[in-house]
């Protein structure tokens, strides 16, 4: 009896430890030392042969180190097993020795533990007497830009425009519909609104009291406007007795028999109308031919108009054709106004104001800027160079090639200047180099100044620096601003120049571009001759 329990306790020890077996969780880290703020990958693998019942902690804590990332759950099929797998990525801002502590997993309801790691962080060393220290900067003012603003604006206005001008053309339409139909004789309309009307094929009810109320109306609109009769606010009973009434009097020569039939058509009218009467389509058809037959007879029996009525009669339709071409001339430039506007706001709005207003008003040196520039070579060793104009040789007694392009009181200066006479500075001996590029340096400054003088320009303000141009070649670029009269001398004018030094062996070459400080397009040209240069030094 001993022996069998003792069989039984082994056997649940052995089935135990065989459960324990079926799970293998671990977590690592790729390194346990690491610098504040570099990231460290902590990383929890669990290899089951289940997917049942596995949780992993949705907030898991990781002490003093701070979550920057969190990758998805990995899951690997390892023949009969499952590999399941975490990432997480963490920092820390802090120095010293940190612990991670453990992580739980839920598996099959039972809780487990992973190990603590020890992670050492170290402090990023500073060497501040081998690094440049440099001057706090000041705060930098940031225009305000109304950029948003404007395009929404500009957007709105163009929606608006478009709406007028869609309304406006409706409208316009409609009224010159008007017109027309008044310079077109009662009798030649009437004739041709009822050949309209007698294409129509009525066969429902209320297609048949419109079919009649068009036949009445016509036939009214003619008698009122030419036999001069209230025919329109007349009933049927009404304008029969005023008909008849004029034919008695001998106003009317019509006969009895049209009377009749016109009777015969409003009655058939008023029946379809008020009595929701439905006659056969072949009678609306005779009808409308009826009403005809009334209008040629009518007309037949007017009396002749006078000379008086004749004249005033084209008169009246002479200036209804010149009120009607009147309005079509409004209309077409109100049109063209609109569209002109649409165009310029849609410009404004994807070219911005400047650009478009300059190019409209001929803007000096916004059309030099987008006009087609000139590449070409000059002096000697020679230079290529692209300007907005070819530049002009000029005449000059001392060892020098000067070409330029406008003057000091146009929009655009440029000068380009090939001095050979500094080529005895060059042959000094090499033990004095500094000093010679000093010296250099102080007579250009001391020329640039002095041709800027004579030419009567005052409160020079400049500044020098060194600069390395697209060619890959060096050169001295002394810049500033000048006061300098304008063309009725009575004022001053605030002038920006630049001017680029390059030395070679022979002497110096000196570009020198002056413009008008408030100048919108300035400095774009300047920009863009400055990148074009390119010195040849063999041929």
């Amino acid at each position: 009896m001993t022996k069998i329990v003792s069989y039984f306790f082994w056997f649940f020890i052995f089935l135990s430890i065989s459960a324990q077996e079926k799970y293998d969780f671990s977590v690592s880290v790729d390194t346990t030392k690491i610098r504040i703020g570099e990231q460290l990958n902590y990383n929890i693998e669990l290899i089951t042969d289940t997917l049942n019942l596995i949780q992993f902690e949705k907030t898991p804590f990781f002490s003093s180190f701070e979550i920057i990332d969190e990758k998805e759950l990995e899951t690997i099929r390892l023949k009969s097993k499952y590999k399941l797998r975490k990432q997480y990525s963490l920092i820390q801002f802090d120095s010293g020795s940190f612990i991670i502590p453990r992580q739980k997993v839920i598996i099959d309801n039972n809780i487990k533990f992973s190990d603590s790691i020890s992670i050492y962080v170290s402090n990023v060393k500073v060497d501040t007497l081998k690094q440049k220290l440099y001057e706090i900067k000041p705060l930098a003012y940031v225009k305000k830009s109304y950029d948003k603003l404007i395009r929404g604006i500009l957007l709105v206005s163009i929606i608006i425009l478009i709406i007028f001008g869609i309304l406006y053309t409706y409208f316009y339409k409609k009224r010159r519909k008007k017109l027309i139909d008044k310079e077109i004789l009662p009798f030649d309309r009437a004739i041709n609104e009822l050949k309209l009307l007698e294409e129509e094929k009525p066969k429902l009810q209320t297609e048949f009291k419109n079919f009649y109320s068009k036949l009445t109306e016509i036939v009214r609109r003619y008698i009122e406007e030419e036999v001069k009769l209230d025919a329109l606010e007349s009933t049927s009973q009404e304008l029969i007795a005023k008909l008849e009434n004029l034919i008695d009097k001998g106003s009317l020569d019509l006969e009895k028999e049209t009377v009749k039939n016109l009777k015969k058509v409003l009655e058939n009218a008023d029946l379809v109308k008020f009595a929701k009467s439905t006659p056969e389509t072949n009678v609306a058809i005779n009808d409308c031919k009826l009403v005809e037959v009334v209008v040629l007879e009518t007309k037949e029996g007017l009396p002749e108009p006078t000379e008086e009525e004749m004249l005033k009669n084209q008169e009246y339709l002479e200036s209804i054709a010149k009120k009607r071409r009147k309005e079509k001339t409004i209309w077409a430039f109100s049109l063209t106004l609109i569209a002109g506007l649409i165009t310029l706001l849609s410009s404004i709005a994807i070219y911005g104001y400047y650009p478009v207003i300059d190019t409209l008003t001929g803007y000096p040196t916004k059309k030099l800027y987008s006009s087609k520039w000139f590449k070409s070579q000059y002096g000697v060793p020679p230079v290529i160079i692209e300007t907005p104009e070819v530049l002009v040789r000029k005449e000059s007694k001392n060892k020098t090639q000067t070409f330029e392009y406008g003057d000091f009181s146009k929009s655009i200066y440029i000068s380009l200047e090939f001095d050979f006479s500094q080529s005895s500075i060059n042959s000094n001996n090499n033990s004095s180099n500094d000093n010679n590029e000093n010296e250099k340096g102080e007579q250009y400054i001391e020329k640039i100044i002095s041709n800027f003088e004579s030419k009567g320009a005052v409160n020079i303000l400049l500044k020098n620096e060194k600069i390395s141009l697209k060619s890959g070649s060096s050169a001295d670029k002394v810049f500033g601003t000048f006061d300098y009269p304008n063309s009725n001398e009575t004022e001053m004018v605030r002038c920006n120049f630049t001017n680029l030094i390059l030395v070679y062996e022979r002497g110096t070459i000196n570009l020198r571009i002056v413009y008008k400080k408030e100048d919108r397009y300035g400095s774009m040209i300047e920009e863009k001759i400055i990148n074009s240069i390119e010195l040849i030094k063999e041929l």
